[in-house]
């Protein structure tokens, strides 16, 4: 009996990943890294997002903002027990904008950037 091939292929994975890299083009200093065995964005060392799974992104989020997203936007913004107390929101690749992308990573370099450099939202 072949052995069964993962859920989630590099394939699954491709329209998420898409996103993500180019989003990293208009960021400065944000380079491609993996986090949890799947593809994230990093600044320095610290994580600004990763892919999930194929409909999901992780973004570091303030844990201040993280309830008025999810009220705000349910479509877009969630989080599972797993994420609770964490500075992490979950993000649904396809129903967030590209500019609500880029700003919410330019929100997360923010947080995660080790001089906490301000990052204009007009680039």
């Amino acid at each position: 009996m072949p052995a069964a091939s993962p859920p989630e292929t590099a394939e699954a994975f491709a329209p998420a990943v898409e996103r993500v890299r180019e989003a990293m083009l208009l960021l400065p200093d944000v380079t491609e890294s993996t986090s949890y065995g799947t593809p994230s964005l990093k600044i320095g060392k610290k994580l600004l997002t990763r892919v999930k799974d194929p409909m999901t992104l992780v973004i570091m989020c303030p844990r201040e903002e993280k309830a008025a997203l999810m009220e705000t936007a349910p479509d877009i913004y969630f989080e599972t027990d797993h994420y609770k107390g964490w500075p992490a929101i979950l993000v649904r690749v396809d129903a967030i904008s590209d500019a609500e992308l880029i700003h919410r990573l330019k929100c997360a370099i923010r947080l995660q950037a080790p001089t906490r450099r301000a990052i204009r939202d007009d680039r």
